[in-house]
Order: structure tokens, then sequence, then C-alpha cells
């Protein structure tokens, strides 16, 4: 199978790949079939993970993580997501609560919280989205109060990766509803204080490692420390922080069409069907080869906007079309290689019904694939008129 990046990383970076391949491999593909059979978070995984180095990718050298690129972080996602993408989303999350800490100007956000985080020790996840509110983040409900010396804060948020165990919540809440996306600000949560109240893990059609939940917020008091981002500014970090999430999602659904593709040749080299192997018969080697095709063309748009990502330039359309052609094409893909194995593709011995889960929940995590539609509609006559 090709590499996500051919030779663009650099020795250290391979290395840190590797690492992450080998516990993907040693660790969570024996593993994962058994995780989702019991409907469970494998929190033993992710510190296991913790001590590979993999919750501190991004967090800089200087404070004890790997100080990576976003474009490792993509070849991560990838190569990880071959043996379960619910595993590596719950991860990431994780890690990116550390790395959004990493900059904070509060000495405990810093000095306290992402050491924890990077030991696995505590866990983080980003609470956006609402009963009411998910594609249209502007319309969230969640209410901040100013108070003496912090904010008070009440609502619901749901579907929320990590609700389950984490302890550390990236929380918007709408601060004046007559402002819209203007009166937004971030805040840290605490899941450890008062007033905060965790709901039970969401039963899904698959993919129970990423830990999907809620939680609601009863008068819930933040210090003004940790206020992560004021009205205003808060929005436009949030979207900006939600296409590099459409991008390690697209990657991840590579790994998905790889690990499907990987599997479904293993498969048929070996099956024999009217005396010669499946994948000597033209039509499963077409129906295979429409598969390579667009795990490339996929990989090739998740590069370009990883690549502008790491140059900080505008990634906004490159990140809409990444995301949505990932969620065009993951799906009937893997089916496809399902349809190549024969009812053997479904069976819990191959990965391939945990990965059409996953691509499930992919089309919808960090913006739909009619949102996408929406962005690259609304960016069509200044990216592409004359």
């Amino acid at each position: 199978m090709s590499d996500f990046l051919g030779g663009e990383l650099s020795a250290e970076e391979s290395d840190v790949l590797g690492r992450a391949r080998r516990f993907a491999r040693d660790v969570v593909a024996p593993t994962a079939a058994r995780w989702e059979r019991e409907r469970r978070m494998p929190v033993e995984a992710l510190r296991m993970a913790a001590a590979e180095g993999l919750l501190g990718l991004e967090v800089p050298k200087a404070q004890g993580g790997l100080g990576g690129r976003y474009l490792l972080k993509l070849a991560i996602a990838e190569a990880m997501s071959r043996a379960d993408m619910a595993f590596t989303f719950s991860m990431i999350n994780t890690h990116n609560v550390a790395a959004k800490l990493a900059q904070s100007d509060v000495a405990t956000h810093r000095e306290v919280h992402v050491p924890a985080l990077m030991r696995g020790e505590i866990f983080g996840a980003t609470a956006l989205s609402e009963p009411g509110a998910g594609s249209d983040f502007a319309a969230i409900k969640t209410a901040a109060r100013k108070v003496e010396g912090g904010w008070r804060l009440s609502g619901e948020k749901d579907w929320i990766t990590n609700a389950p165990v984490a302890d550390l919540f990236v929380t918007y809440a709408q601060t004046d509803a007559n402002a819209g996306w203007r009166g937004i600000a971030c805040f840290l949560v605490d899941a450890r204080r008062e007033g905060f109240r965790r709901a039970d893990a969401y039963p899904l059609l698959g993919g129970h490692a990423i830990g999907a939940g809620g939680f609601a917020l009863d008068d819930y008091f933040v210090p003004d420390e940790d206020m992560l981002a004021g009205p205003g500014t808060a929005f436009k970090l949030a979207m900006q922080s939600v296409n590099g999430a459409r991008v390690y999602v697209a990657a991840m659904c590579a790994g998905l069409l790889a690990s499907s593709l990987e599997t479904a040749l293993a498969y048929g080299a070996k099956r024999q069907a009217f005396g010669k192997a499946l994948i000597e018969h033209q039509g499963l080697r077409w129906s295979l080869a429409d598969v390579a095709t667009d795990l490339e063309a996929l990989r090739a748009l998740t590069r370009e906007a990883g690549r502008l990502i790491d140059r900080n330039e505008d990634a906004v359309m490159a990140a809409a079309h990444a995301k949505k052609f990932a969620g065009r094409v993951t799906l009937a893909r893997i089916d496809d290689c399902i349809q190549a194995m024969g009812a053997k593709g479904l069976s819990e011995a191959f990965p391939l019904g945990r990965h059409m889960a996953c691509a499930k929940i992919a089309a919808f995590t960090d913006g739909s694939t009619e949102m996408m539609q929406e962005r690259i509609g609304a960016g069509l006559a200044a990216t592409y008129g004359a």
C-alpha cells in the first residue's frame, strides 16, 4: 500500500509515525472488535497511547510534547484509523485539548492540565453541539452569565466525543442571545466541579470507542481565568479548529479505505472461485480499481488541505472539498470491498463492518456532507469565478 505522505516526513517524524503504526498494529487492531462488542471506551488503551507520546503530538517540545506538524497528525490519523477510527478520533480529541491549552496564557492550563492530559491521567473533549444546534453552530443556546469573578453557565451539550470519560471540556456558550455568533465565548469546563452533570454514553450502530455522549451545566461557575476566548473571537477560532478537524476526519476516512482495500485484496488472492483466485476475475479487479482511485483522490485532497494548514493559509475550501469527498466515497467504497469478499466481508474476523459504521459517523462529524456543499457553494464565485 502506498504511503500517505510519500517522502515528505523528516526522520524524526517518520519515527513518531512508526510508533503510531506499531501501536495500531499491536494494541488497537487486535482488540478493537472486543471494544465494540463491549460497547465501551478503552481508557486503558488511551493511557497506553499517552505512554507513546501520542497525546502530545502538537504540543511544543518545550512543554514536553512532540512539536509535530499538522501533516504528521494527518499521517497518524490515517495510519491508526486503519485499525479503528473510533479509537483514533477519541485519542486525537484529548490531544486537541492539550494542544489548545498549551497556547494558553494561564499557568495552570499549561503547567498542570497539559502534562496531565499528555500522560493520560485525565482526558479532554470539545463541546460545540447541542440538542438543537449541530451544523448550525451559531444557534447554540448554552448560556453564559457574567458574575463576580467569572461566569455562570447553564445548558446542555450532546454528541460530544469522549463525553463519558473526559475531565476537561473546551466548551462554547452564548454570552448574549441577541448577538448571534458574535456573542459566543469559549470556556474550560472541569467535569469534577459542582454543576456538571454527565449523561450516559450513547448506544450507537457502531464506533463505541469514540465515546459519544453529552452533559448538562446547571449554574456552573467558570472563573475568569478559564475563559479561553471571548465573544466574537471564540467563534472565529472555533471555525478554524473545525477546518482542521474536517481534514483529519478525511485522513481517517482514507485510513478506513486503505484498510478495506488491503483486506479485500488479501482475501481475493486466497479465495478460489471457478478455478482461479477471485482477484483474477475482471469484475472484482475493476470494482477494487475504483476503490484505489478514490482512495488516492481522497489522499490528494487531504494532503493539499493539510499543507495549507501547516502554512497558516486559508484552508476553508480545501477542507470542505476533502471532507465532502470523504463523505461521498468512503461508505460506498467500503461497501464495494465487502461485496468483493461476499458474506465473509461481514464477519467480525475482518474490520470492514466496523469501518462501515465509522464511515457513517464521519459523514456527520465536524460538518455533514450537506454542510460541505453549502460551504463550497458559498465560496464558488470567489474561488472559481472570473
